[in-house]
């Protein structure tokens, strides 16, 4: 557990981290870009200012005064005919009209620049200590306010986080809380619609799979366990009483009564290996263009030579189905067996082809199936109340056999009524 929130303030102080960096390197190129450019545009406004004036002296008649922000000189053919005070004795300032440049008055820098006058040039200077002292100030208050800004940075970046990473936290704790025997338990999902919301909704969808598959897996094993005990305590039943009273049975009739028994449990296990072959995903069934009449007609045959109901096929049609003839074969009989079971006297097999669907009906007259559960049948271990007996009902297998092997041939199965009176389940399979 302290791994794990180790690992979550990792992830915090990296985000964090990152945060700063990002924005720290954004601020300092913003205000290294940002004195640059006021620096450029105060140059810009000293230079345009020092034109002005060597544009305003009179360049035949100059009347210069004193300026300690700057100077005048009045240059002809190299010589100056006339200079502020500050500059007088000094060279001329050498800039060609139009240019610009820095020069050096009594340890102070001054920006020039000249303009042409007839033929002469004047070249006025401007103080730029005011550029300094502005870029100076923003500098100096970039150099306090950046690192102010990255501490908030810093800290908002932290907080944010740790709001951020807690439903995720509280969603990790749960889940690692949650066991094989505490499936029932939720990790918060909140009410808002983001993606942590999202995923903690997924993840209660995933519990929710995962807890029907366990409680379904538990059923199984414990019907299955319940239904194997049955033919297991009557053979050892009946050896008890052959080895208690051997003059009380004969060989023959143990060797069948274990016999039957074993063929019993024999197909409870078949059934149950499709069933968990069904759950894994795990079938395979062949693709091969199967003729459902004959088959159909076959299992017809067989009902007829048991002599349980008689079995009318009026209603075969030809009809072809792509699939794997011995598990089609299953459903038929499971349904043929379900059908005589409950049948007062008669059962019909009918086949159909229309659409692209070919339809399999297998009607009783018996008793007929309750609306309530007419999906329940389809479900394991499932006998209604007539067919509680289990030498007569079975293991409550055949039904939900004939669904997993229908729908793996994508298909569909619907238990309905027979008109006048009697179960009728029918089958629908894509034509081959």
């Amino acid at each position: 557990m302290a791994a794990e929130r180790g690992r979550w303030g990792s992830v915090r102080l990296r985000t964090t981290a990152g945060a700063v960096v990002v924005a720290g390197l954004a601020l300092l190129l913003g205000g290294v870009a940002l004195v640059v450019v006021m620096r450029s545009a105060l140059l810009e406004q000293v230079a345009d200012a020092a034109r002005s004036r060597a544009m305003a002296v009179d360049a035949a008649d100059p009347h210069l005064v004193a300026d300690d922000d700057g100077f005048v000189q009045v240059v002809a053919d190299g010589e100056v005919v006339a200079a502020t005070p500050n500059v007088a004795g000094m060279a001329a300032v050498e800039v060609r009209p139009g240019d610009t440049t820095r020069v050096d008055v009594g340890g102070e820098e001054l920006l020039a620049v000249a303009v042409r006058s007839g033929d002469r040039t004047v070249v006025a200077g401007q103080s730029t200590d005011d550029v300094a002292d502005a870029t100076g100030v923003v500098t100096r208050l970039l150099g306090i306010g950046l690192p102010v800004l990255l501490a908030v940075v810093g800290v908002t970046t932290w907080w944010t986080t740790g709001r951020a990473l807690a439903p995720v936290e509280a969603v990790r704790a749960e889940v690692d809380a949650i066991s094989a025997a505490e499936l029932h338990r939720r990790v918060p999902a909140g009410r808002g619609d983001d993606e942590i919301a999202r995923l903690a909704r997924t993840m209660n969808r995933m519990l929710d799979r995962l807890e029907d598959a366990q409680t379904r897996q538990r059923q199984f094993v414990s019907d299955a366990s319940h239904e194997l005990r049955s033919p297991v305590a009557s053979i050892r039943q009946h050896a008890e009483v052959a080895l208690a009273h051997p003059g009380r049975t004969t060989v023959p009739a143990l060797a069948g009564t274990v016999l039957a028994e074993d063929l019993r449990v024999q197909r409870l296990v078949e059934d149950l290996l499709v069933l968990a072959r069904a759950d894994e995903q795990l079938l395979r069934l062949a693709a091969h263009p199967v003729d459902l009449d004959d088959l159909v007609l076959e299992e017809a045959a067989r009902l007829r030579a048991t002599g349980a109901a008689a079995v009318g096929t009026t209603g075969v049609a030809a009809a072809r189905v792509t699939g794997d003839a011995a598990a089609l074969r299953r459903v038929l009989r499971n349904l043929g067996d379900n059908a005589a079971r409950h049948a007062a006297g008669a059962v019909a097999l009918s086949v159909a082809s229309r659409d692209g669907t070919v339809t399999l009906a297998v009607e009783d007259d018996g008793p007929g199936i309750p609306p309530a559960d007419r999906e329940r049948v389809l479900r394991r271990f499932v006998r209604l109340d007539e067919a509680r007996d289990r030498d007569a009902g079975g293991a409550g297998l055949g039904l939900a056999i004939v669904d997993e092997l229908v729908r793996a041939h994508d298909g569909t199965v619907e238990v309905g009524e027979r008109t006048g009176g009697g179960a009728r389940i029918v089958v629908r399979l894509p034509a081959g």
